[in-house]
């Protein structure tokens, strides 16, 4: 068993897909996907936000950066 197979098991065996048909793990699978997808974009959008409004007026002054 190689390394990939067996994380690949671990998850199986730590979610508790193991129990599940294939067409249930895969569906589980694109839930999750799509959550983490989820997560992240927005998470992105808003560190991006917090930046433009907070961060950036504060480091610049008249165009230059202050440190």
């Amino acid at each position: 068993m190689n390394w990939i197979s067996r994380k690949i098991h671990l998850y199986n065996v730590t979610m508790g897909l193991y129990m599940l048909d294939w067409w249930e793990r895969y569906l589980f699978n694109i839930l999750i996907l799509v959550l983490l997808w989820f997560i992240f974009y927005n998470g992105s959008r808003s560190a991006s936000e917090f930046y433009n409004s907070y961060l950036k007026p504060k480091l610049l002054v008249d165009g230059k950066f202050v440190v």
